[in-house]
């Protein structure tokens, strides 16, 4: 057991010791009933803990300890998530050699099956999966968007099915940043260290007790890194972490500070320790994956010294690639070219001087590797160039991909995809779950992509799916509310910031929900481009519409930050009468409660430039209506029945005439259909229509957008013919 397990179990009650191990798993955050755990000793400091257990347990009154440990209903729940986990954790690895030193070992006697063992069998090593951010719960920030949610829910599923996984990341001492919105609609940032020793992280030790070092040279830089793990279930997450080592030097410490530093001299040396650094990391801590799969370019120089490793015991280059490329798997993420990190070519020099010649290469061959057809070294173009199999995130992304980086010709393989999906039992509402339990089985997680599970969904009675509705919905409304309290508590908000956070919202009223990062393609104002049929929509007497809105642009987006301003002038103005509302500081706490409780999930991207969408999928596998352009996963799920669809699927070169054509769909499909469809009730005041929408929505994007089916399809397509 690790020591900050030891130490805070040390603090509780010895009948409630083991919540300290459950707190350091970070299987509670896909685990309703550990979570109860914490909320039932005492839900207001749950709450304002972040929903955090580690600083849960620290700041709790030891009293309440002291009477769970004495309450029969208390311990009989405690004993059962106890017995849960340990049979959960007692599945086999799926690797044949338990060398790793942040792996235990596995009595065969307490094996359990997973769908990985069943089905693949046992590997001699897990697969790598780098990725620069993980967003696997608010406690830990380390991540900005949908790219981070995305690899956390990876690693959630790669527990579930028990495939042999390894997350590598970085530890970012401030996290992304807290988002503040001023009076006039800025958006400003604000960044504080975290509290290490609150969050349910342990740091990795050697056989001596001390914590791991590992260091390395680069021509510019000393780096000493100390390493993170983060317990996901039956996976590791390794984060890498130079801020928290003395000996570094500013620069270097600063390297892990935050997500996304926009100084691109600084995103090169980051990207450097995250591939470089990953390697080193593995190795010394005796990790030898089967697979190294690079989620987005970031990871890509992991292929450099991979190479460098195979060209030191005698390979040429060339030898090195094509053993590297055997076992490597590339993710790409968006077709937006500001998304594919490029750095000028005499930052590669200065940073990576001198490296050509360990791989027995010359200066020129060794550019010629990433330089794109622009002159810029790519880092996707490395990724690219160096794995065996490369994919999008939905069909139409693995199509624009395909088109970008044609001009590579046939130095790669023609990039595949596999849509995104999310992991259903950190997403799906609780009540909603019981209603799938009721109706589809005790088992339905287990059976989530099975299409004929789901094809009974029409069967769930109409009032008891729109009473599970109707009580997120309150939920909402309620948390909107003791947010925009609690900034009210502090004296430094505006009375009408408080308007604009939501305190005049009717949990009666179609609501509509728009939260993703604020970058200029996904066009957040569109709506505003018609104002006054705006203001028409969401005052209809009979028949209102709300919107709530959230998100975060990057700190250095100027135009994205221009786009919540034009957005926050607009909820300021009394003519929307409080039904457009702004939540501050989006996160995965917000996220939950937005795709929870919103009637409509509204996305309105300038196709073709959503990659995937996968907060869609949430809001579907939840109840609410997908609203969207024709881009990312919505044209593989839309069916005429599940949902609607704004626009066509035209190529646009006009953009102007893009918005035009879009707004005008959009508009008439809320007047025509959505709202009116909302509000046609029975006589038991139920929308009977609306649900049966719902059913289609839920009966046709669960199965084929969830995790499970995600992960299978990576071992199966992407890892597991590499493996062989």
């Amino acid at each position: 057991m690790e020591v900050e397990v030891k130490q805070l179990c040390a603090l509780l009650p010895s009948k409630l010791s083991k919540l300290g191990e459950i707190a350091f798993n970070l299987s509670w955050t896909w685990s309703r009933d550990a979570q109860l755990l914490f909320d039932d000793l005492d839900p207001v400091l749950w709450e304002s803990c972040g929903h955090n257990p580690v600083r849960f347990l620290k700041t709790v009154v030891p009293d309440k300890l002291q009477k769970a440990a004495k309450d029969k209903r208390y311990l009989a729940h405690y004993a059962s998530v106890v017995a849960d986990l340990a049979q959960y954790m007692s599945a086999a690895t799926g690797i044949t050699s338990k060398k790793s030193t942040v792996r235990g070992t596995t009595k065969a006697k307490d094996v359990i099956k997973t769908w990985f063992s069943q089905t693949h069998g046992a590997w001699q090593g897990p697969v790598a999966y780098m990725s620069f951010e993980f967003g696997l719960h608010e406690c830990l920030p380390m991540y900005a968007g949908g790219l981070g949610v995305l690899a956390a829910d990876h690693l959630k599923e790669a527990s579930d099915q028990g495939l042999p996984l390894v997350g590598v990341g970085f530890f970012y001492l401030q996290g992304y940043f807290t988002q503040r919105i001023t009076e006039d609609g800025w958006q400003e940032a604000d960044y504080s260290d975290l509290d290490v020793s609150s969050l349910p992280l342990t740091r990795v030790r050697g056989k001596d007790g001390l914590p791991v070092i590992i260091s390395f040279d680069t021509p510019t830089m000393r780096v000493n890194f100390q390493v993170w793990k983060a317990q996901v279930g039956r996976v590791s997450l390794l984060l890498i972490d130079t801020a928290g080592v003395s000996e570094n030097a500013p620069y270097v410490k600063s390297l892990t500070q935050r997500l996304y530093n926009s100084d691109p001299d600084m995103r090169i040396s980051q990207e450097i320790v995250l591939g470089i650094g990953g390697v080193k990391m593995l190795r010394a801590l005796g990790i030898n994956p089967v697979v190294w799969h690079m989620n987005e370019g970031h990871p890509a120089f992991s292929t450099l010294e991979r190479a460098r490793e195979l060209v030191g015991t005698g390979s040429t280059f060339e030898q090195a690639v094509a053993t590297l490329r055997e076992n490597t798997v590339f993710t790409t993420h968006t077709p937006v070219p500001a998304g594919n990190d490029r750095f000028a070519i005499w930052q590669v020099d200065r940073q990576l001087n001198g490296v050509w010649t360990e791989l027995g290469l010359t200066r020129d061959a060794f550019m010629k590797l990433a330089v794109d057809n622009e002159g810029l070294y790519g880092m996707t173009v490395l990724a690219l160039r160096m794995a065996r199999k490369s994919n999008g995130v939905s069909k139409l992304h693995g199509e624009v991909a395909n088109g970008m980086w044609a001009w590579m010709g046939s130095d790669i393989p023609k990039i595949g995809y596999i849509t995104n999906g999310i992991h259903a039992p950190t997403w799906i509402a609780r009540r909603i779950g019981r209603v799938y339990a009721r109706h589809l089985g005790a088992d339905w997680q287990q059976r989530i992509d099975d299409a004929k599970l789901w094809q009974t969904v029409p069967s769930i009675p109409d009032e008891e799916l729109w009473e599970a509705r109707r009580h997120y919905k309150r939920l909402l409304t309620e948390f909107m509310r003791d947010r925009a309290r609690t900034k009210w508590s502090t004296h430094t908000r505006h009375p009408v910031q408080t308007i604009a956070s939501g305190v005049l919202l009717d949990p009666h009223a179609l609501t509509i929900g728009f939260a993703r990062r604020f970058p200029t393609y996904k066009r957040a104002t569109l709506v505003l481009r018609d104002a006054k049929r705006l203001v028409r929509i969401l005052n209809n007497a009979t028949m209102p519409v709300q919107i709530v809105y959230a998100g975060k642009s990057h700190p250095n987006d100027e135009p994205g930050k221009q786009l919540i301003q034009q957005l926050y002038r607009m909820i300021k103005n009394a003519d929307t009468s409080g039904r457009m509302v702004f939540i501050e500081d989006y996160d995965t706490s917000v996220a939950r409660h937005l795709v929870w409780g919103v009637d409509v999930w509204m996305n309105t991207p300038r196709r073709p430039y959503e990659a995937s969408g996968t907060s869609g999928m949430k809001a579907a596998l939840n109840g609410a209506l997908n609203f969207s352009i024709l881009d990312g996963w919505w044209p593989e799920a839309y069916n005429g029945s599940n949902g609607w669809a704004i626009g066509t699927e035209q190529n646009y070169t006009d953009l102007e005439a893009q918005d035009t054509a879009d707004i005008s769909s959009l508009f008439g499909l809320l007047e025509s259909q959505v709202v009116p469809l909302y509000y046609d009730r029975d006589a038991d005041g139920i929308p009977r229509k609306w649900l049966s929408r719902v059913k289609q929505s839920i009966m046709t994007c669960a199965p084929q957008f969830s995790t499970a089916r995600m992960v299978k399809q990576y071992v199966n397509e992407m890892y597991a013919p590499l493996v062989k």
